[in-house]
This record gives C-alpha cells, sequence and structure tokens, in this order.
C-alpha cells in the first residue's frame, strides 16, 4: 500500500460520489466526473489497491431494526493492563459499533447501540468486567440530529495526482 496517495480532483469527485451512495453504478460516477466509465472503473480499483477505498459498505437503520437505543460511553483503564489488550475485547462485543483511543481522563470512547436502557446495562457491566477497566461514564443519546455523513472531499490544488 502507498503511504501518501495523492487525490486529483478526479479522484475525490468518485469518492465523494461514492461516500453517498456506493452502489451508484461507474457510468452515473463517470458522467459526473467528466471521464468514460472504464476510466473511473480503473480509479476505483487503484484507489482500492492503495488502500483509499478500504471497503464498500451498507448502512442499516438502527430504529428499524430495534436498536433505538445509543450512548456514549468514556472507558479508563487501571493501568493493569495496557490499552492494547483491551480493545480486542471491546471490539468482540457487538453492541460496541466504533472504539477511538482518546487523550484526556479516559482512554476509549465507545459508540454504543442497543434495544433499551437494561440492554445497555448488561453491557456496560460486560465493559466493567474486562481486565484493565477501572471505570466507564456514559452519555445517553436523546436525539441524533446526524451521523456517518458522506464524505465531500475538496477539489482543490493541494490534491495534485
Amino acid at each position: 500500500m502507498q503511504a501518501n496517495f495523492q487525490l486529483d480532483e478526479i479522484d475525490a469527485g468518485i469518492l465523494t460520489a461514492l461516500s453517498q451512495d456506493s452502489r451508484r453504478s461507474y457510468g452515473d460516477v463517470a458522467s459526473e466526473v467528466g471521464l468514460s466509465t472504464a476510466a473511473v472503473h480503473e480509479r476505483v480499483k487503484k484507489m482500492v489497491e492503495r488502500g483509499v477505498i478500504e471497503r464498500f459498505s451498507l448502512r442499516v437503520d438502527p430504529d428499524q431494526v430495534g436498536l433505538r437505543f445509543t450512548a456514549f460511553v468514556a472507558i479508563r483503564n487501571d493501568g493493569g493492563v495496557h490499552c492494547r489488550d483491551v480493545a480486542p475485547r471491546l471490539r468482540d462485543m457487538p453492541e460496541v459499533l466504533e472504539l477511538h483511543s482518546v487523550a484526556g481522563e479516559y482512554d476509549f470512547l465507545a459508540k454504543i447501540r442497543t434495544t433499551h436502557a437494561r440492554a445497555l446495562e448488561d453491557v456496560l457491566y460486560q465493559i466493567k468486567a474486562i481486565p484493565g477497566v477501572a471505570r466507564t461514564t456514559s452519555t445517553v443519546v436523546l436525539n441524533t440530529e446526524f451521523e456517518e455523513r458522506p464524505l465531500r472531499l475538496p477539489a482543490g490544488p493541494e490534491s495534485a495526482a
């Protein structure tokens, strides 16, 4: 994988278009960025090979599948176990959708989705049982204004090919 892949204006346009809807046809994207379908296909292939595009994914409405309860949980390590040993245990928990290593009072910030508050309580007990976890602090989401925004990459002179 190439370390510093430089995006040009067309690559930025392709990524922006596909981040809005990754099921769009290459022909549709090609007409938007002013290239042939084959050229868009080749550029996407190169971006996948270089790791710029990690994967194509599906967005599921959490409410529609019963995951109506969201919380952000700050997790503090007790110092007895390295954070690198705690993270894989959190990754194995299906309720933990995101995990970020952070600076400050806590070591991790996790985004958790469950069916209801009691289910969150169960997840918190599981987290606190992980060796190395000292404590957690939860913030319950009342309403989500937006999340998982599509990328809108700038197409300027700083993104030369």
